[in-house]
């Protein structure tokens, strides 16, 4: 049926809740900060960090004309808001800054959705290939991976922050197919948001799959574009369907 199963990752492959706007998040960041030598009150270090993700924004679409939709790298305004206050940080410290945000920022850790291992398991014993297309932070996305115990379970991995493009932009399911030499028409997209999944993949000439899951935007009808629905979020149901 298909060779290639190209997976979305949060909401598709992971539940997780996250909340960048709690005031608690502002105020333990603003504290890690000050302890390297940064000195920041919470309501400052917001708006500066809000200022630094717009002025990456206008940067790479400076560069990358040619991305209807960008991605940023997160690292690079952590470390600016260190910079800013005369500190010149590590690689290191960087990386630390982002997983304290991210930890900080969850309410509740990722997990896999009940499904999706015994999936993968059955997609490698009949030889399929299993790709990851997400719209995510490197330095949050990897270590989540890795603690899910889902990183190794790929036989390729594109998130959007390194291409610096993301979902639906045609551009980033390129970079995925020409990277791993990939055959449309072996190819399905599997994922929970029709803005981005969905449209890129018929944008992109592929078929897809769509799963509404708890934390799905709502859809804008009753079934999106696509080939195949699961609208209950029942990820058990995806092998019957696309498995062959």
């Amino acid at each position: 049926m298909y060779k290639n199963y190209i997976f979305d990752l949060y909401g598709t492959l992971l539940d997780i809740r996250t909340d960048e706007e709690k005031k608690s998040l502002w105020k333990k960041m603003a504290a890690f900060y000050s302890f390297n030598g940064a000195i920041y009150k919470a309501n400052k270090l917001r708006s500066a960090y809000t200022e630094y993700v717009q002025k990456e924004k206008e940067l790479v679409r400076k560069h990358h004309p040619e991305f209807n939709h960008i991605d940023i790298v997160i690292d690079r305004v952590f470390k600016r808001l260190y910079e800013d206050k005369g500190v010149q940080p590590s690689k290191e410290l960087v990386e630390v800054t982002a997983r304290l945000f991210r930890c900080l920022s969850t309410v509740m850790p990722a997990k896999p959705y009940d499904g999706v291992k015994a999936l993968f398991k059955e997609l490698h014993k009949k030889g399929k290939k299993i790709y990851l297309l997400s719209n995510a932070q490197s330095s949050f996305t990897v270590p989540e991976l890795k603690v899910t115990k889902l990183y190794d379970k790929f036989d390729g991995i594109l998130i959007s922050s390194e291409e610096q493009c993301c979902k639906p932009d045609k551009e980033f399911f390129e970079a995925l197919f020409n990277r791993f030499n990939l055959k449309k028409s072996e190819s399905i997209m599997i994922g929970n948001d029709e803005s981005s999944d969905i449209k890129g993949a018929n944008d992109f000439g592929i078929d897809s799959l769509y799963i509404h899951t708890e934390i799905s935007p709502e859809l804008k009808g009753e079934r999106p574009d696509c080939k195949y629905f699961v609208p209950d979020g029942d990820f058990k149901k995806i092998s019957s369907l696309i498995v062959k």
